[in-house]
């Protein structure tokens, strides 16, 4: 299955966790250090329109990239921002065109590199969003199969502890499953809940 149709299940995915958010939610702690849920969705907002920028050519604008302040219907905002990204994603041409991603370096990438990177990256926050809330988050098996080796190619090294970096160092894999071993992989603690589950 293409990278395109894969991300685009993991976003959608991420859009179903993320209506249950309510507005009490936003002030929550995350998997996330230092972000409250409404840190996080403002990030994967600004994530999903840099990605949808940088498929059309626009990623070096580094302003592109930067969160801004969630607006007064943060649910919508965020399915829009999906959407954003997943008909970018989807336009002729876009695997193997050059994607500017400043936040990973100056030279652009293939964007069937770069589609990955968000891929895996989606996966990962739709589960940052659901641990929170506490509900439940499952994907499918070949969903995490696709994701696995991605996660599994990710440096842990020490730019893992640079300020802003987008994974913290691995930790020990809990050998539940496929989901679990992507979390833990890229510095996620799979077993540990945010709040109780609703």
């Amino acid at each position: 299955m293409r990278t395109v149709e894969l991300d685009e299940r993991a976003v959608r995915a991420t859009v179903t966790v993320v209506a249950q958010i309510s507005p009490d939610d936003l002030s929550s702690p995350t998997p996330c250090a230092s972000w409250d849920l409404a840190a996080l969705l403002a990030h994967m907002v600004a994530q999903h329109r840099g990605f949808a920028a940088a498929a059309e050519g626009r990623g070096a604008d580094r302003e592109i990239w930067v969160p801004k302040p969630l607006g007064p219907e943060p649910l919508s905002e965020y399915a829009e921002a999906a959407e954003t990204v997943i008909s970018a994603f989807a336009a002729p041409g876009r695997l193997d065109a050059p994607f500017h991603l400043p936040e990973i370096g100056a030279r652009p990438i293939p964007g069937r590199l770069a589609i990955a990177f968000h891929f895996v990256d989606y996966v990962v926050h739709g589960w940052d969003v659901a641990r929170t809330i506490g509900v439940p988050y499952e994907l499918d098996d070949d969903l995490l199969a696709a994701a696995l080796p991605i996660a599994e190619g990710v440096p842990d090294d020490a730019g893992r502890l640079a300020p802003g970096a987008a994974f913290a160092p691995s930790v020990p894999d809990p050998g539940t499953g496929p989901l679990d071993r992507i979390l833990a992989l890229l510095g996620r603690h799979p077993g540990e809940n945010v709040v109780p589950p609703r």
